[in-house]
């Protein structure tokens, strides 16, 4: 982290998101000598707070953005190939109603020109429901003057570990990965180009002057802010709209494939998506102005989900005293020409590439699903810039990060069965060890690397206890997250490694302490050090929770 931060690199990248993490990979592995900093942990922003789908983007057919479309089906079917262990097939169920704006038949040329546009490589063929199969799919959903429905397939990922698998990768690939490292200024040579940045490190306050070739700007929400860094904005590149979502008990709302809802009042489009034992709802979609780092859910934030999900699933009535989390997140989406005229909802999701006079490379915009080519623009923009400047490596390789799997995935069975590995997980953690429901949750988010985590528990069995009764979070993840994983913080593991942020009814409030007391023994942190990482946490889970006061 802050110790390995070099002073000399081809590559600076700041932004720890999907896209920096993405871009570090890509160029590590063509042999560019890269840095990454980041001013708190990796995902921290938008890219933990999606709605965790890798996806085409149906709706985007309506609004004639094919060439996204395709974009996004063909990268999606990338992502499983190279990360099959946390981009699975989801179903979703498209109800069409006597009051839906499309009937059957328009909702069925849009599903079989959807298909087309993936050249029919979709996780599965779609198929259309009459109103009877509609129950039996989903008993939960209103049903009454329902005319049918399309079951279609995209699919679901953890954002996070999307992000820091990347960065592994990055690094393993000779990429330096600092987190907690906020760049503050840029370094500039005589005619005003970009030539580096000063890093400060957010625990001991040091500064370091960071030398680079080509300096990227992948900050998400941050962007005008780190362009502002070098010279006055006089036009924001983005319009950030705010997207909210709510995390139910799996009870509550019991739905077994991702079910698209038009929301009751103004018919925007909704999901309810099920996420093991939880179902989480959103998204909301309205401009936001403010520091990026104050996002969060509001009451009426909730109060909208919560009204669509009543209206949806009548029989499964839910309150405020059932939300166990809210997460919020802002999409950095590139300022229309129409400026506000244009509504949020129809802000293009396309990404932007701009180079600077001053030569700071930024790119912005787009989807979690295209990532992957996004970076691999920016990287071949960055390239440009070095043969221009005659300072590229002697040899410079091919990434293909398109058919280089992620590390979860090195060894991953062919036919996708999870279960399998989850068996060589318990093999590997020897008898009684370990709960098979925890072997199957390793398996799931760590692929082939939990095989290792279970020759862990196999040499201290203690680690394969769970953290949390009634749960398979198993105390082994927190040190595999802190010597693996860059975790830094009691943060960093709640949130971003394991999401017991999200999934657990009390956040992870009652094991914080011994979280933290474990992560410091590992990290070497005195009290005040320990205190502060049990602090920050507390207020991230108030954050989430501030809605709740303004009833």
């Amino acid at each position: 982290m802050w110790n390995a931060l070099g002073t000399d690199v081809d590559l600076l990248i700041i932004g720890g998101g999907i896209n920096g993490a993405g871009i570090a990979r890509d160029a590590a592995r063509r042999g560019l000598s890269v840095a990454l900093v980041e001013m708190k942990d990796l995902a921290y922003g938008t890219s933990s707070r999606s709605s965790k789908l890798v996806h085409g983007g149906l709706r985007y057919l309506e609004q004639l953005e094919f060439s996204l479309v395709f974009e996004s089906v063909s990268e999606r079917r990338i992502l499983l190939d190279i990360a099959p262990h946390l981009v699975n097939p989801l179903g979703f169920l498209f109800p069409v109603f006597d009051s839906s704006r499309r009937g059957m038949r328009e909702v069925s040329v849009g599903m079989w020109l959807y298909e087309g546009l993936s050249l029919f490589r979709s996780p599965k063929r779609h198929r259309k429901l009459k109103p009877a199969e509609v129950k039996v799919e989903e008993p939960a959903l209103r049903t009454d003057n329902v005319r049918g429905a399309s079951l279609f397939y995209d699919c679901s990922t953890d954002d996070a570990r999307l992000t820091l698998e990347s960065a592994i990768d990055a690094a393993k690939h000779g990429a330096t990965i600092s987190t907690w490292s906020k760049a503050v200024s840029f370094l500039k040579d005589e005619g005003g180009r970009v030539i580096g940045a000063v890093v400060k490190d957010a625990f001991s306050g040091d500064l370091k002057e960071v030398n680079a070739r080509c300096v990227v700007n992948a900050t998400g929400p941050w962007t005008d802010r780190t362009i502002a860094m070098s010279h006055e904005v006089s036009s924001p590149l983005l319009r950030p709209t705010k997207g909210v979502h709510i995390v139910l008990d799996r009870a509550k709302v019991p739905v077994m494939n991702a079910v698209t809802c038009f929301h009751p009042v103004d018919r925007r489009v909704l999901f309810a998506i099920p996420w093991g034992d939880r179902t989480y709802l959103g998204t909301t979609d309205t401009d936001y102005e403010g520091d990026p780092g104050d996002v969060r859910a509001t009451l009426e934030d909730v109060d909208y989900l919560l009204a669509a999900s009543n209206y949806h699933f009548p029989d499964h009535q839910v309150s405020r005293d059932d939300v166990i989390c809210t997460w919020a997140g802002l999409r950095p989406l590139i300022a229309p020409d129409g400026g506000d005229d244009v509504s949020e909802s129809k802000v293009s999701r396309e990404h932007h590439i701009q180079i600077g006079q001053d030569g700071l490379v930024t790119i912005a915009g787009g989807k979690l699903t295209t990532y992957r080519r996004m970076s691999a623009e920016v990287v071949d923009t960055v390239v440009n810039m070095l043969r221009l400047q005659a300072a590229l490596p002697e040899t410079l390789s091919e990434s293909r990060t398109d058919i280089h799997p992620l590390p979860g995935a090195v060894g991953w069975p062919p036919d996708d069965d999870h279960s399998r590995v989850a068996r060589e997980v318990l093999s590997a953690a020897g008898d009684n060890n370990l709960l098979a429901e925890s072997a199957l949750h390793l398996a799931n988010n760590y692929g082939m690397l939990a095989i290792q985590i279970g020759r862990t528990i196999h040499r201290r069995p203690e680690l394969g206890k769970v953290m949390i009764p009634g749960r398979f979070e198993v105390w082994a993840q927190l040190e595999w997250a802190i010597e693996e994983e860059f975790a830094a913080t009691v943060t960093d593991f709640m949130i971003q490694r394991t999401q017991l942020f999200y999934r657990d009814f009390d956040q992870g409030l009652g094991i914080v302490d011994e979280v933290a007391r474990r992560m410091g023994e590992m990290l070497g942190w005195d009290e005040a050090a320990r205190t502060e990482s049990i602090e920050r946490y507390r207020q991230d889970v108030a954050l989430s929770r501030e809605w709740a006061a303004q009833a």
